[in-house]
Formats: C-alpha cells, sequence, structure tokens
C-alpha cells in the first residue's frame, strides 16, 4: 500500500503523517515514509530520528543532474526498487520505521523544484513493496504534485482538512485530481478541529463535495508542545484519535493487521 497525505500549507500533513506512521508500525507493519515535501525539515524529528537521511537527490548526482535528465522515461537506473537496495546513508531506520528524503530547497535563486517532482514520481513507481509493508508519503503542500505525475503510482489518498474553507476548497480540488487518475481510496481526515460542532460542520461540507471523512482530529495542545520540541507525539488525543483513522485507512483499503 503506497498512501499520499495531501493537503493545504500548515494543516498539519506532517504530524498526520507521524501520528500514522507510528500507529501502522502498532499494528505490525514495516513502514516506510517517503518525504516528498520539499519545503518542511522538520519530518525526521517527528518520526523520532536524530538526523534526516542524505536525500535521494544526491544518489542520482544532484538537483543539476537530475535536471539534464527530466526528459528521458527513466531517471533511476533500476527497474525496480527495494529498500534493501538503498545504500545505508539515504535511509535512517528504528524498529520497523523507515524514512527517506527527496530532496529540499536549500537556498536562494536555486531554481524550482520539478526535479524534485520528477524523482518523487519515479522512486514512487518503482518502489516495490512486501505484503506487511506500507509506504506513507508526506507530500508538498498544495496540488502541483499532480501536475508532476507524482501520484501516478499511489493506492490511497489521504486528505488532511482543517476548519478554514481555503483547506476545504484545497481538498475539494486534491479529491478531484486524484480521482481523475484513477485512484479510487480518497479520503480526508479533519485536523486541528476546537470543537465538535466545527467537526459536524466540516464533515456537512465535506459531504456535499461526496468526500468521505475517515476520522477527526481534534485541537490537541500536546501535539503542538511536541511539534515545537521537535519530538515524537507519544501522548494525548490524537493519539489516541489516529487509531480510529488507521483503522478505517486499512480496512478500505483492504488491509489488516499485520503483527
Amino acid at each position: 500500500m503506497k498512501i499520499s497525505v495531501c493537503g493545504k500549507g500548515g494543516s498539519g500533513k506532517s504530524t498526520i503523517v507521524a501520528l500514522l506512521a507510528n500507529e501502522a508500525r502498532a499494528k505490525g507493519y514495516r513502514v516506510l515514509v517517503v518525504d516528498s515535501d520539499e519545503s518542511n525539515s522538520g519530518l525526521f524529528s517527528m518520526l523520532g530520528f536524530d538526523h534526516p537521511p542524505v536525500p535521494l537527490m544526491e544518489l542520482v548526482g544532484g538537483k543539476k543532474s537530475l535536471q539534464q535528465k527530466m526528459g528521458q522515461p527513466s531517471v533511476l537506473a533500476e527497474s525496480r526498487i527495494v529498500l534493501e537496495d538503498l545504500p545505508s546513508q539515504y535511509l535512517v531506520q528504528k524498529d520497523g520505521l523507515t524514512l527517506v528524503g527527496i530532496g529540499k530547497i536549500l537556498q536562494s535563486l536555486e531554481g524550482c523544484a520539478c526535479p524534485m517532482g520528477v524523482l518523487s514520481r519515479e522512486f514512487l513507481k518503482k518502489l516495490a513493496l512486501e505484503k506487511d509493508e506500507m509506504a506513507i508519503v508526506d507530500m508538498e503542500a498544495g496540488v502541483e504534485h499532480f501536475g508532476r505525475g507524482v501520484d501516478t503510482s499511489i493506492d490511497s489518498v489521504l486528505i488532511v482538512v482543517e476548519p478554514p474553507l481555503e483547506s476545504v476548497n484545497v481538498g475539494q480540488k486534491i479529491h478531484d485530481l486524484a480521482s481523475g487518475i484513477g485512484i479510487r481510496n480518497v479520503w480526508a481526515v479533519l485536523n486541528k478541529v476546537p470543537s465538535g460542532e466545527i467537526a459536524a460542520r466540516l464533515r456537512k461540507e465535506l459531504q456535499k463535495r461526496q468526500i468521505e471523512v475517515v476520522g477527526c482530529i481534534y485541537f490537541d495542545a500536546d501535539i503542538f508542545s511536541s511539534s515545537l520540541d521537535g519530538r515524537t507525539p507519544v501522548k494525548g488525543v490524537a493519539v489516541q484519535e489516529i487509531k480510529e483513522v488507521a483503522d478505517r485507512v486499512l480496512a478500505k483499503a483492504g488491509m489488516s493487521a499485520s503483527g
């Protein structure tokens, strides 16, 4: 299963990725998290790692080299990628959880992130998973990754929606684009919701747009505190609420607990 976590900037995608990855591990899966967001740099600490992996961009010679190959049908030499084939510096691992990163924008005037989109697309297309493995992809904010074709090898899309209407509108666009390329498993998870009333209004609005909601993560001070400290969220209401989200996502995707 390859599931992408998408949404408006600031909606809490990386937090949902970290929560979902930890819960999937608890259910017995080997979990690969793919950091495909070229802006956010804190995902590794939220997953409990001391440092990020060397970006895969370096494995193919860096951004400049990749730009020269963008017109070619295949960027990576391998036709099939398994994690064991990657040199150790390009991933960080512990207790069945693995993180790989595509690359980051590091300096001004560096140019667009299109080469990173190409690498994300090729890596996900060639990534081979075993039955007890799942990949969770932290996508860049917004919808540009659909234009780059990054999502063409994704099985399921989880849209993170927070209370502002702008987030709902972006969620609608993501839903339509994902459905348009044939992804049947497209759901929304509500995040940073302050009250049951707001949750009900969000659910109603998404229902009108024919977007299925698989769970709700209420505003949780513990999550904000752990995010500020750069540590793994291990307690609080959200850690409990993500269990229901994971159960529904796995059931709807035709998967069951592995362990």
